[in-house]
């Protein structure tokens, strides 16, 4: 393998959010954090060149898009995805989150219902929520170890008056990649009681194999007029930082709206670094995606793996994408509290909460598989060591 996804590299005293703040918000300095969703990796070496030479240069002034940086983007849908878009219908966000944020505003109104499917990335609840909005709550449906959708509910929702569905595709925690046949019911609702989809479809790239992605607004023109499309090289290539995303927006109307938006919160404007980061990924990154794709797969099977020899008790959903496996603990405890004191004070790992996903995701955890396997496998020694030593405790 030419990119070595094995190297530890020290990331303490970058501010990192995810290894700089342990303490503040664990309690103790020497957490293992496998919790927020960015990487332990660098990003392709083309990426970290092109940051370097235009640093170089020395003056960091506004910045436009240049034909390259769509080019880029169009041609990585194109290749990637089988998505052929024009270029018109991009347009931009500092993150999908804010993207989200922006679409809800535009297209809400306040006391709106607008429909999540938990459990689900929880920003989904603050962007509804604090812009004065209702959640309209379509819980997935745990079937065979994996989930799957409620379409009826979904149906009546709908129907009764919500204006909008925020989509996660692939799901984010559940690791769902979800079908073809999944989506076009879901555009035939949706279409039928004049829904807008907003897709955070940010795990796009991150899918392992026997799956396909789908973009949502792929399926047919009529899901092209009604959806908003969110996407960003940051989970891709570990840029989060750099405050970078991609929207695709095929109606014109619906683009105009959104675009007025962006200008009215004066964050219209693209980042210096992002603009360079997100169009050399884009043009450059296939071969060091494809490398780190074989990486975290493997990563996957080998907590599957583990899991299943050290922690019978624990069902772990396998995911068929995202880098995140999503675990089902309540044979542990069901109690958030409890999870989080023998995570944080007796195994000193920082895995992900599950209620902060929703009620459904009470006594669940999930886990970022996207390190080091050497450092995933500590985390999960210190967690089993916990676990026993618990045991012990209360025997």
């Amino acid at each position: 393998m030419k990119y070595d996804f094995d190297r530890r590299i020290d990331r303490t005293g970058t501010a990192s959010y995810k290894w700089d703040q342990s303490e503040k918000l664990f309690g103790r300095p020497d957490i293992l954090p496998l919790w927020v969703a960015d990487m332990d990796f660098q990003p392709p070496k083309e990426v970290v060149d092109a940051i370097k030479q235009r640093a170089e240069h020395g003056i960091y002034g506004y910045t436009m898009r240049p034909q390259s940086y769509y080019d880029a983007i169009v041609g990585w849908l194109s290749r990637r995805h089988g998505w052929r878009i024009e270029q018109d219908w991009l347009s931009s966000s500092p993150g999908v989150v804010p993207a989200l944020s922006v679409a809800v505003q535009t297209f809400t109104q306040p006391g709106d219902g607008i429909i999540l499917q938990s459990p689900v990335y929880y920003p989904f609840y603050d962007v509804i929520r604090m812009n004065g909005r209702e959640v309209v709550n379509n819980p997935l449906v745990l079937r065979n170890d994996r989930y799957e959708m409620d379409f009826e509910l979904l149906e009546k929702q709908a129907a009764a008056g919500a204006k909008m569905l925020l989509l996660c595709t692939p799901h984010n925690p559940g690791g769902r990649v979800w079908t073809r046949e999944e989506l076009e019911r879901v555009a035939e609702i949706c279409a039928k009681h004049g829904l807008l989809v907003v897709a955070d479809e940010i795990h796009h790239d991150l899918v392992f194999s026997g799956h396909k992605h789908v973009p949502y607004a792929s399926l047919s023109e009529a899901s092209a007029q009604h959806s908003i499309t969110c996407i960003a090289p940051s989970k891709t290539f570990n840029l989060a930082g750099l405050q970078a995303a991609a929207v695709v927006i095929p109606n014109a109307d619906v683009r105009r709206q959104y675009n007025a938006a962006l200008k009215t919160l004066s964050i219209h404007m693209e980042s210096y670094f992002g603009l360079t980061a997100t169009e050399t990924s884009y043009a450059h990154g296939d071969e060091w995606l494809d490398q780190l794709l074989v990486y975290l797969e493997g990563n996957r099977d080998a907590l599957l793996a583990y899991v299943k020899e050290h922690l019978p008790q624990v069902k772990a959903m396998s995911p068929e994408g995202t880098y995140m496996v999503w675990m089902d603990c309540t044979a542990i405890s069901n109690k958030p509290a409890e999870l989080k004191q023998l995570m944080f004070d007796k195994a000193g790992v920082a895995f992900t909460e599950g209620s902060v996903f929703g009620e459904q995701g009470a006594g669940y955890l999930r886990v970022n598989l996207a390190c080091p396997r050497s450092l995933l496998l500590e985390a999960l020694d210190k967690f089993v060591e916990a676990i026993r030593e618990e045991s012990a405790t209360r025997s």
